[in-house]
């Protein structure tokens, strides 16, 4: 694993990593993670207080070294629009001791910077390294298989990310970005089967528009690649849309890490295929998502972060927008650390017939029973009689077997207990390509009862020139 070469930030490295080979290996009790949390704690607010103008004010009446983990409740809330107000006035650091720059995407408002230091790398990378390694073990034996990673832009954080997990485990990558003009669908499909890609790391949609893309070009995905493991991330990924993912390739599919750019890897998976909090980096809590009330840390609400590297930018009770559900770590996997569930953004769920879904709800219901898609698309109108009525479209790149339109509709309408019709369309609405972008509800849901917000019209911007063919 890299070090750097010297100073404060290799001083704090050296504790860290031998922090967190305690952790793995099982030997950090409780005891020890509380003080080491505690620790840190003080340590992030009082940098934070001292070095960032927003934290300063944010945090003007805070005392750092009376902070303890069971008051950290009484501090106020980081929000998603204070990033985006505050901007380079987040950070808690001078840029010059940044070892990358990042940004979020910007295609629903500004896009904030994300800059990164050693520290911060270095932590965030150490549990993805370990959940690589636990799968690739599971799947590859004592082998190190050869990886694809396919990322969103050039300052996105994923690309470098998982460059240097790969070197951690022993894996030569390559870097394959499908939507961009220089590579494109064909050149990335080409470089799949000619380097003989075993691993290939992208969001639910791109997997399956490669799969799409290759059967366009007169290729077979199960026969004429060797992909044995798709990592995916970036969009919602239930069990049902993963089983998609699967049939296509003929591979095994993991919802491989959850986190963003503000927050950096908050959680990565294991070869039981399920997400395990990275403890020694962050202080989780839940929160309902309508009063922000305290629901502690195991159960499903809002998840709240506090993160305990003294980097560039620590976000201290920074509300993620995600509704999870955390529980005790009864994996068996050897992995570390509660284990998380995502559930979907709070700002995913939706009303039909006056009950209130989530989104994997929807995905469930949408794809339960379905084999061999490569998406879908919901639409939600009111008929004659104001009542709701939605359409599910489905691409079926084989053709439905007969009687599925009819059959299906009624599975969907029992499950969400509202009128369902089921469309086949030749190709979906390119907007459904841009969920990592935008969110799941914007490229997923059409919902004509309402007036097209702020998401739905950056998701259809986007689509414009999105598309398999790319």
């Amino acid at each position: 694993m890299w070090l750097p070469a010297s100073g404060k930030h290799h001083d704090f490295v050296e504790r860290y990593l031998a922090l967190h080979d305690r952790y793995t290996s099982g030997e950090l009790g409780e005891d020890e993670w509380r003080a080491w949390a505690q620790r840190q704690l003080r340590e992030v607010v009082a940098l934070a207080r001292s070095g960032s103008p927003f934290y300063a004010r944010h945090l003007a009446d805070v005392r750092p070294e009376a902070l303890t983990l069971d008051g950290l409740s009484a501090l106020p809330f980081t929000t998603k629009d204070d990033l985006r107000t505050a901007m380079f006035d987040i950070l808690s650091r001078d840029l010059d001791e940044a070892c990358f720059y990042y940004e979020t995407t910007g295609t629903t408002g500004p896009a904030t910077p994300c800059p990164r230091d050693p520290r911060e790398v270095i932590a965030s990378n150490a549990h993805v390294t370990e959940g690589w390694r636990n799968i690739f073990a599971d799947v590859f034996g004592d082998r190190a298989p050869r990886v694809g990673v396919m990322g969103p832009t050039e300052v996105h954080s994923l690309g470098d990310t998982l460059g240097d997990v790969a070197r951690n485990v022993g894996s030569a990558v390559a870097k394959i970005w499908p939507y961009s003009p220089v590579i494109g669908f064909p050149k990335a499909l080409q470089l799949i089967r000619d380097l003989a890609l075993e691993v290939v790391f992208c969001t639910p949609n791109v997997a399956l528009s490669l799969a799409k893309a290759a059967r366009a070009q007169g290729l077979d995905p199960r026969r004429d690649f060797g992909v044995k493991v798709f990592l995916v991330t970036g969009e919602m990924c239930t069990p049902d849309l993963a089983r998609q993912i699967d049939q296509a390739w003929g591979a095994r599919t993991y919802n491989a890490l959850y986190g963003s750019q503000e927050t950096l890897v908050v959680a990565s998976a294991c070869a039981h295929g399920r997400l395990h909090l990275a403890r020694p980096n962050y202080i989780a809590e839940l929160v309902d998502p309508d009063t922000g009330a305290a629901l502690g840390d195991r159960g499903t609400g809002e998840l709240v972060v506090t993160m305990l590297i003294d980097g560039i930018k620590p976000l201290i009770r920074y509300r993620t927008g995600d509704l999870v559900d955390l529980a005790a770590n009864d994996c068996g996997c050897g992995i570390r650390g509660p284990v998380m569930r995502v559930v979907g953004r709070t700002r995913d769920r939706i009303v039909l017939g006056g009950r209130s879904f989530q989104a994997w709800q929807v995905e469930r219901a949408v794809l339960q029973r379905i084999d061999h898609s490569y998406g879908y698309q919901v639409v939600i109108d009111r008929d004659a009689e104001g009542d709701d009525l939605i359409t599910v479209r489905l691409d079926l790149p084989d053709g439905p077997e007969p009687g599925l339109a009819a059959a299906h509709a009624a599975r969907v309408a029992d499950s969400l207990g509202v009128r369902c019709r089921v469309e086949l369309p030749e190709e979906l609405d390119p907007v459904t390509t841009t969920g990592a972008f935008v969110s799941w509800k914007a490229a997923r849901i059409h919902d004509r009862r309402t007036a097209v917000d702020h998401e739905t019209a950056a998701a259809r911007r986007l689509a414009g020139a999105r598309g398999h063919r790319a």
